[in-house]
C-alpha cells in the first residue's frame, strides 16, 4: 500500500524547488552578465547595449509588459573610453593593467618615453618647493611617492590632495602626466570628462622604487554623445492606485585597454539577478500591486540613468508607495545594510521582524541616508525607498576580481525569500 504524501510536504518540497530553480537561474544571469561577451558592461564595445538587449529579452521572456513600444528608455551621456592600446613600463618592466596599475578614468591618450621627477609628500607641503618641482617637471612625468595620511594632520592631508588633483586634472600641471604610488587596494572608476593629462595609480612594490624612465602607449576615444539607455517593464497587480518599483543598475567599468577587463558580478550582476528573480517570482505569483522593474544604465558615471529617469518618468513619481534598489546582492554572509532604514523606520522594522520570524539573514543593518547609488535620484523627489546590499563575503570591488566563479550568492535564497515577504506586506 502506497503512503499518502502530506499536503504541507509536498508545499515544502515545492517551495525548496523553486527557491533552488531560482538560485541557478541567478547563477546563470550573474554568469553571462560577467561574462567575455559583455565587455565588462562599459562603453568599450557597446557592452552596456549588449547587457541591455539581454535584460530586455529576459524582461520578455517572464511576460512584462512596457509603458512604451519596447522595454528601452534611451539617453545620451560623454564617457571617455579606453578600446586598445594599454601599456606602461617603469624603468623598463612592463607593468599589468588592472593588476599592477589603474589609469586615472579621466586620462587622455598617451605614447613615448619620459624622464621622471619624484615629488615628494613634504615638498608638496612647501610652496616654493613644490614651485620649483612643478617648474623642473616640463616633458617630463611626476612620480608621487606612497604615503600614510594619518601622519599628516587633516589641514596637512587637505593640501596634498589639492595639489594630486591640480597634477592629474589641471592643465596648467607643466609635467606630462603622472605616476602615483599607493598601498591601497587598486579601485577604478569611470568618467564622462577627458582631461589634458594622463595619471596612472601603480601598486607599491620593490619595482617601484627609484623610478627614472616612463614608457607608456595608451590610445583612448572619447564620446561626446554615447547612447545608453535604461530597461524598463512592469507586471500588473490586483491594485493599479499605487506603485511597487524594483531596481537595480546593470552597468559597469567595461575594459581598460583590450586585456583587462572588469567583469562586475558582484557589482552589479547580482542586482540584476535579484531583479530578474522577483520579476520571476511575480510572474508565478501576482503582485499586490502593479510592480515595476527597471535596470539602470550609467550608475557607474554618476548615476545618470536614474537621473535622466526622474527627470523624464514614465509614470507619475508621487504613485510609488515604495521603491528598493538592490545594489550588491552576491554574499550576505553577514547579513544585509539597509540605507534609508532610519528615514522609513516603519518599513525598516518590517524588514527586521520577518528576517527574525523567517530565521533567514545574519543581520539586518540599518544606516541613515547615503546618496550612493540610483535609488538617491527617486529619494531627492520624496520618494520611499530603500537602497540594500549584502554583506561579508570577497572584498573584489570596482576591479578585475570581481568575477561571477568566486562570487558565491551565499545568502541569495533568503535574501530573496526576504524581499518577496517585504513586497507583500508593503
Amino acid at each position: 500500500m502506497k503512503r499518502k504524501i502530506p499536503a504541507v510536504l509536498i508545499a515544502i518540497l515545492v517551495s525548496h524547488l523553486s527557491i533552488s530553480q531560482d538560485l541557478n537561474y541567478a547563477k546563470n544571469v550573474v554568469k553571462t552578465l560577467a561574462s567575455d561577451e559583455f565587455k565588462g558592461r562599459g562603453y568599450v564595445g557597446q557592452g552596456d547595449q549588449i547587457a541591455a538587449k539581454y535584460i530586455g529579452a529576459e524582461f520578455r521572456k517572464l511576460g512584462l509588459k512596457s509603458f512604451k513600444k519596447n522595454y528601452f528608455q534611451k539617453f545620451t551621456t560623454s564617457v571617455n573610453t579606453f578600446p586598445s592600446a594599454m601599456n606602461l613600463a617603469l624603468n623598463g618592466t612592463k607593468k599589468s593593467a588592472g593588476i599592477d596599475y589603474l589609469i586615472e578614468a579621466g586620462s587622455p591618450g598617451v605614447k613615448g618615453e619620459f624622464n621622471t621627477v619624484t615629488l615628494p609628500i613634504e615638498d608638496m607641503l612647501n610652496q616654493h618647493l613644490l614651485s620649483g618641482k612643478l617648474r623642473s617637471s616640463e616633458g617630463q612625468f611626476l612620480v608621487i611617492p606612497t604615503f600614510n595620511r594619518k601622519d599628516y594632520t587633516n589641514e596637512q592631508q587637505k593640501r596634498i590632495t589639492e595639489v594630486i588633483n591640480f597634477i592629474k586634472y589641471h592643465p596648467d600641471n607643466p609635467a606630462s602626466g603622472s605616476i602615483i604610488l599607493t598601498n591601497d587596494k587598486l579601485t577604478w572608476g569611470g568618467s564622462t570628462t577627458r582631461f589634458t593629462k594622463p595619471s596612472f595609480i601603480v601598486d607599491n612594490d620593490s619595482s617601484t622604487r627609484n623610478i627614472e624612465k616612463v614608457t607608456v602607449h595608451v590610445e583612448n576615444k572619447y564620446f561626446e554623445q554615447y547612447k545608453s539607455q535604461n530597461v524598463i517593464g512592469y507586471l500588473e497587480g490586483e491594485k493599479s492606485d499605487s506603485l511597487i518599483v524594483l531596481i537595480a543598475h546593470y552597468d559597469h567599468l567595461g575594459m581598460m585597454g583590450s586585456e583587462a577587463l572588469f567583469p562586475g558580478a558582484n557589482d552589479n550582476a547580482s542586482g540584476v539577478a535579484m531583479l530578474l528573480n522577483l520579476a520571476k517570482h511575480y510572474q508565478s505569483n501576482k503582485p499586490k500591486y502593479n510592480t515595476v522593474f527597471i535596470a539602470f544604465g550609467g550608475e557607474e558615471l554618476g548615476l545618470l540613468g536614474a537621473k535622466h529617469f526622474v527627470e523624464n518618468p514614465l509614470f507619475e513619481l508621487s504613485r510609488i508607495k515604495f521603491l528598493v534598489n538592490f545594489d550588491i546582492s552576491g554574499t550576505g554572509d553577514e547579513g544585509i545594510q539597509v540605507v534609508n532604514g532610519k528615514l522609513y523606520k516603519e518599513e525598516f522594522d518590517r524588514l527586521v521582524r520577518i528576517n527574525s520570524e523567517k530565521n533567514l539573514l545574519a543581520q539586518v543593518k540599518i544606516r541613515g541616508e547615503a546618496c550612493n547609488s540610483d535609488h538617491c535620484m527617486f529619494h531627492m523627489k520624496k520618494v520611499p525607498c530603500f537602497f540594500i546590499y549584502t554583506l561579508g563575503g570577497i572584498q573584489a570591488y570596482h576591479d578585475i576580481y570581481d568575477k561571477s566563479e568566486t562570487l558565491p550568492l551565499t545568502e541569495f535564497e533568503d535574501y530573496l525569500r526576504l524581499i518577496t515577504q517585504f513586497v507583500d506586506e508593503l
